[in-house]
Order: structure tokens, then C-alpha cells, then sequence
């Protein structure tokens, strides 16, 4: 084909036609990046591989099952403490705000058997047993759990 064939108009106006489409595509491409991401770190609760760990459940069943804790504290007789934690990202170049976190404890009787299991975490900036539906009172695995929930909603500040 030869150049006469397309007038020179034409041609001008189908390379802006195709910068503005990809323009509006790297635009789009943009700001789809800054919708707000959610990401999960640490233990992912599973409700159906709590419920395989019962009370009277060894401590070799709760590591097969749970797997290995985040931590462990003797304080007052074992416990295994799982924490996950889930962050947003509200756009895509600020730093992560954490919008849940979860501490599961699994207690331990000096048996090496599951005495009791809670799910510690935030509800009405209060720190919350999942499990049993009750706000804990106190003790020193409390301010444990307080402390790894501290920058939650404010719960270190409490007594």
C-alpha cells in the first residue's frame, strides 16, 4: 500500500484515538491498585480443626492437628497461644491498618491434657473470649494476651 492511499488526517487521528485507549488502560490499571487489600498473617483459624481438639485432648493431638504454636507460656501450667492477625490496606501506597487480631489459647493441665480452649480477641475495644462468650477478668496470662493485643483498639491501656 502507498502512502497516498490513507490521507495524512486519518492517520493522526487514529494515533490519538490509540493514546487516549491507552491512557484510559493505564489509568484504570492505576487506580485499580489502590482498592483497599486485605491480608491474613499468622494462624488461620479453622473452626473445624478446633473442633478435633477437645477438652481431655493430648498435647501431641493439638500440635498434630493445630500445628506448631506462635508461642508457648509456662506462667501457670502450658499454654500454646496462636495469633493471627488481619491487616487492610486501604490504598495502595499507606502503610497496612490492622482490622482484626485473634490470640487462641489452648490450656494444658499438668497431665499434658487440654483443660480449656479460648479465642481471645477485640469486641467493643474490650478483650473478648470467642469461645466462651465472656470478657475475661484478669491474671498474668490475661496481660499476656492483653499485651499481644495491645495495639488493637486500645486493649494495653486497660487493667
Amino acid at each position: 500500500m502507498s502512502a497516498g492511499l490513507f490521507p495524512i488526517s486519518h492517520s493522526r487521528t487514529a494515533i490519538r484515538k490509540t493514546h487516549r485507549i491507552a491512557a484510559a488502560l493505564a489509568l484504570s490499571l492505576l487506580v485499580s491498585g489502590c482498592f483497599a487489600s486485605t491480608y491474613q498473617r499468622g494462624y488461620v483459624f479453622d473452626q473445624t480443626a478446633l473442633d478435633q481438639v477437645p477438652v481431655g485432648a493430648s498435647q501431641e493431638q493439638v500440635l498434630l492437628v493445630l500445628g506448631s504454636p506462635s508461642t508457648i507460656a509456662t506462667v501457670s501450667g502450658e499454654v500454646f497461644y496462636y495469633i493471627s492477625q488481619k491487616t487492610e490496606r486501604k490504598v495502595a501506597f499507606m502503610n497496612p491498618e490492622v482490622i482484626d487480631q485473634r490470640v487462641l489459647a489452648v490450656y494444658f493441665g499438668q497431665d499434658r491434657r487440654v483443660k480449656q480452649i479460648a479465642n481471645y480477641g477485640v469486641q467493643d475495644g474490650k478483650l473478648f473470649d470467642f469461645v466462651s462468650r465472656t470478657t475475661p477478668t484478669g491474671g498474668q496470662d490475661l496481660s499476656l494476651v492483653r499485651q499481644i493485643l495491645g495495639g488493637l483498639l486500645g486493649v494495653g491501656k486497660q487493667n
